[in-house]
């Protein structure tokens, strides 16, 4: 089967083989290499300049998001949360369910953050300390100027928070020179591991002020993880099978290059871009604003989501529907994963089969 959804991703035989190195007790040291490997290789890959380090944790994306969403801001201390999407109201859900103040700044879906609203909040509340902006809002495919929001968050001192689980490794992303400070990400979108870890990059100097904030969690805690990790072990039970996956997968992602990956996915979402303007379909976002690994399509007259998808999976193909307001009114496409240009076009036939009415 053919996973064209925004993860699971279709992975290599290498790191399907990897989950059967064997079984590993996680108090071993053994398992101490293996975790020291996958943070070196997490910073070398995704976070090379600058002093950063990376916590992973047992747990999907969003575990690692709502880590950290709790521990980033200080007790008395405000998070400006830019929401143009599904992804941005779950930073904002987070927040508020552990407590956190919020200021919101709202664009509609499918648009851009307001930048002056943003650069407002800061000028005008010296109690927001972080700023809060998903890198590649799922939702709808858009790519959300984190080097803009970095440069006005540096001028005004905050710390910028970014929700990159679906970008990293698929659309370009300079931590250290877009002026992050901590970055969420995810084994299993285009790092194209399997999932059941996501993990945390952050500069060294945040992980140390956060250390001074006082827990709103047991288990993510980030600098709880962090302690325990800069000891060679984890303070809970982790996943050593799908860190043994992300550990071959970084050596796939690192062997490819981050910028190679960018570009083949870039080349991914052109080729089937550029199918599905041949077959008619409507892309809801313009080209200046499309990430490379997502594209957010109008469903073609008549046909419900359910009864497309059931047609393209006949012929070995997962598409995904839209979120939240869309739902009813959109069919996503996503090009993650080891997947190659004939695994495209060949989808393009089946879809081209599934809007016709053709049987499969």
């Amino acid at each position: 089967m053919i996973l064209l959804n925004p993860g699971p991703v279709n992975v290599s035989p290498r790191v399907t083989a990897a989950m059967a190195r064997g079984d590993l007790c996680h108090r071993e040291p053994e398992f101490q290499q293996l975790l020291d490997a996958v943070r070196h290789k997490l910073v070398r890959a995704l976070a090379p300049d600058g002093d950063w380090v990376a916590v992973p944790l047992t747990g999907s994306g969003t575990l690692a998001l709502e880590a950290g969403v709790t521990s980033v801001v200080s007790s008395g201390r405000r998070m400006l949360v830019v929401v143009n999407g599904v992804y941005g109201e779950r930073i904002l859900e987070m927040a508020s369910t552990h407590g956190i103040a919020t200021v919101v700044v709202r664009s509609d879906w499918g648009q851009p953050p307001d930048l002056a609203a943003v650069e407002n909040v800061l000028r005008a509340d010296p109690d927001v300390e972080v700023v809060a902006l998903v890198h590649h809002e799922t939702t709808t495919g858009l790519l959300n100027p984190v080097e803009a929001v970095g440069r006005i968050t540096r001028v005004h001192g905050r710390v910028l928070f970014v929700d990159a689980i679906s970008g990293l490794a698929g659309d370009t992303l300079r931590l250290e020179a877009w002026g992050v400070g901590v970055c969420v990400g995810v084994a299993n979108k285009c790092i194209q591991g399997v999932p059941g870890v996501g993990f945390v990059l952050a500069k060294r100097s945040e992980m140390q002020r956060m250390a001074e904030i006082p827990p709103r969690s047991v288990y993510m805690h980030l600098p709880r993880h962090f302690a325990a990790h800069e000891r060679h072990t984890v303070p809970f039970t982790a996943a050593v099978q799908v860190l043994y996956a992300l550990d071959e997968a970084l050596d796939e992602l690192v062997e490819e290059g981050v910028d190679a990956r960018v570009a083949r996915y870039g080349r991914a979402a052109a080729q089937l871009r550029a199918g599905f303007e041949r077959l008619g379909l409507k892309l809801m976002l313009p080209p200046e604003l499309r990430s490379n690994s997502i594209t957010t399509l109008t469903l073609p007259a008549g046909l419900t989501y359910q009864e497309l998808h059931d047609r393209v999976r006949k012929d070995g193909f997962v598409i995904y529907e839209g979120q939240g307001q869309l739902g009813k009114a959109v069919f996503r496409v996503a090009n993650m994963g080891a997947l190659s240009e004939d695994d495209f076009a060949r989808f393009l036939e089946a879809l081209e089969r599934a809007v016709a009415g053709a049987p499969a």
